[in-house]
């Protein structure tokens, strides 16, 4: 792999955009790292503030295990042709990872137990019209895959065993005409908890977000107030507990580049608000709370938002209400936090930035 060289910098966000009473501690600071690769980063996946993955085109992974002090990229084998557009970590030696084509047998899912030295296929898509966008895992062996819609229903994935896949489409809403999802980040799909899940979709003329309690056993479908068309709508979506939770999209015709937008919902995603629009252009490819995965912190940023998309990134204090940009920081596809103190954003050219606040 050609490495790129560290930029030996360390980027600290001045306090002077901090919106009036906010901590000092909720001043995002950004660091450079190595990725290891120059292939194009789409999706990350923290484990831990130690144990990070993440996955993007030419078939390519990078893992780290310290922090992001080190980074080990590689490419797994027969994928050399592949984006990989999601990736989930599970520990140092566990991961997942879903890759997108120009092919219907190019939609894939691969695993790999020994940190990424062997890979297994695990599923390998034959509908010619499916369109598999992301996934997401509750636990290291259950986890959903989604697709675009086909004939009116979404050709949904689940494993229950993390080794076998069976489809959910009968489980599923149906779908509106034309609805779709957006593989630009790995979060169009969104777990929490052990049965919660949230799928993000856009493509026809209503944004929507589809929504289950059971684990997949039964769904049901929400308008959002998101702008959608065959170029737009919903392509992110996160939750920081099972009730409260934000949307962001947008629409990738560059003549509307100013329709990036967010919403909350405080009802588990029945109901949406819009929020101010964040100060960036183009969609939002991702989102994610910094709080990480593991709740609330206790050092008041929990409802601390990041996002991410190539026209810029942006963060918000207060879920959505007051919007500060990311000076300088533009071509990151996906965000995701381990903990307030450490998450990543990774983009274009095998670009890592350590986040933390």
């Amino acid at each position: 792999m050609v490495r790129r060289s560290v930029v030996a910098l360390v980027v600290a966000v001045c306090a002077s955009l901090g919106a009036p009473g906010q901590s000092q501690s909720l001043q995002p600071t950004l660091i450079p790292q190595d990725s290891g690769t120059t292939n194009g980063l789409i999706a990350v996946s923290p484990v831990n503030p130690q144990v990070v993955w993440a996955s993007g085109r030419g078939g390519t992974f990078v893992v780290t295990t310290d922090g992001g002090s080190t980074w080990r990229a590689g490419v797994v084998p027969g994928a050399e042709a592949l984006q990989f557009r999601d990736v989930e970590g599970v520990s140092a030696k566990v991961a997942y990872l879903q890759s997108i084509g120009d092919a219907p047998t190019d939609f894939r899912i691969y695993k790999t137990i020994d940190g990424g030295a062997t890979w297994t296929l695990q599923f390998q898509n034959q509908n010619p019209a499916a369109f598999y966008d992301c996934f997401a895992f509750w636990t290291p062996k259950r986890g959903i895959s989604h697709s675009d819609a086909v004939n009116g229903a979404f050709p949904d994935l689940r494993t229950t065993d993390g080794t076998t896949w069976q489809d959910i489409s009968g489980s599923m809403p149906p779908a509106l005409a034309g609805e779709a999802s957006f593989a630009a980040s790995g979060t169009c799909v969104a777990t929490q908890g052990g049965q919660n899940a949230w799928i993000a979709t856009g493509g026809s003329t209503i944004a929507r977000i589809l929504a289950t309690r059971d684990g997949g056993d039964t769904w049901n479908a929400y308008d959002t107030p998101l702008v959608s068309s065959p170029s737009a709508g919903a392509f992110t979506v996160a939750f920081r507990n099972p009730w409260n939770g934000i949307v962001g999209g947008g629409d990738l015709d560059p003549a509307n580049a100013g329709a990036a937008a967010t919403a909350t919902s405080a009802d588990g995603g029945v109901t949406w608000t819009l929020t101010n629009p964040p100060p960036v252009t183009g969609a939002i490819f991702g989102l994610a709370y910094a709080q990480g995965a593991g709740g609330g912190t206790g050092d008041g940023s929990r409802t601390v938002v990041v996002t991410a998309n190539t026209g810029g990134a942006a963060w918000s204090p207060n879920e959505g209400t007051t919007w500060f940009p990311l000076p300088g920081v533009t071509g990151y596809w996906a965000v995701a936090f381990a903990s307030p103190k450490a998450g990543w954003l990774v983009g274009t050219d095998g670009r890592i930035l350590k986040i933390s606040f």
